[in-house]
């Protein structure tokens, strides 16, 4: 793909400030956590994200592997297979490792912006035969609600400002590179669909626009 070319600069605040960070051992290996605070809230329910970052990627050279990925409890946690959201995830820590370096940007925005509860309402809606958009819509929402300029942000703290992303989704290149962030590469991060995934990943494709190679 031709590269994204970022906005230039502006003087707005970022949309989040680093808060906490520790070097945590894990089933993968030592992976550095930063966790980001949205700006705004001294309240200490404030909306968190957090930066899993693997090796030195403020030091790489050229863009750096990255992921902006969204919390999915049902999947991530509770092992739901509506979704390929923790597959994604896992394969993305995988793929990283790989090159030794890189970031995944955790994004606090269960069920596309629309949180945990609402998530579940829609969940009840399509088992009466909706699909997700419909489902969305049907509860007052968008399809989908969620931002990009906080991992832009996240990136930005880290001192990574290009990355090829690990994505299928392609508002996810747009929104990085209108908050400010290079993207010069895409990289498919495609799961084989199991029978209650096939049509949520098949909306997805015909619908949202997302870069699957699904068959038809």
């Amino acid at each position: 793909m031709k590269p994204n070319q970022p906005h230039t600069p502006s003087s707005t605040p970022p949309t989040v400030l680093r808060y906490a960070e520790a070097v945590v051992p894990t089933i993968h290996g030592d992976v550095r956590l930063v966790v980001f605070r949205e700006r705004g809230s001294e309240d200490p329910h404030a909306i968190e994200h957090v930066a899993m970052v693997f090796g030195e990627p403020a030091k790489a050279s050229g863009a750096v592997l990255a992921r902006v990925h969204s919390e999915c409890i049902t999947s991530e946690v509770f092992g739901s297979l509506k979704c390929d959201c923790r597959d994604q995830l896992l394969e993305a820590i995988i793929r990283i490792q790989e090159v030794g370096h890189g970031v995944i940007c955790y994004l606090r925005q269960e069920g596309r912006g629309i949180g945990l509860g609402n998530k579940i309402r829609a969940y009840a809606l399509q088992a009466q035969g909706l699909d997700t958009i419909e489902a969305n819509l049907h509860l007052g929402f968008d399809v989908d609600l969620r931002r990009y300029d906080v991992a832009a942000d996240m990136l930005k703290d880290l001192g990574v400002r290009a990355v090829r992303l690990l994505t299928n989704n392609p508002e996810k290149l747009a929104g990085l590179a209108e908050a400010g962030i290079q993207v010069v590469g895409r990289e498919s991060i495609e799961i084989e669909p199991n029978r209650h995934s096939e049509s949520y990943l098949s909306t997805k494709q015909k619908l949202m626009g997302h870069l699957l190679a699904l068959a038809s």
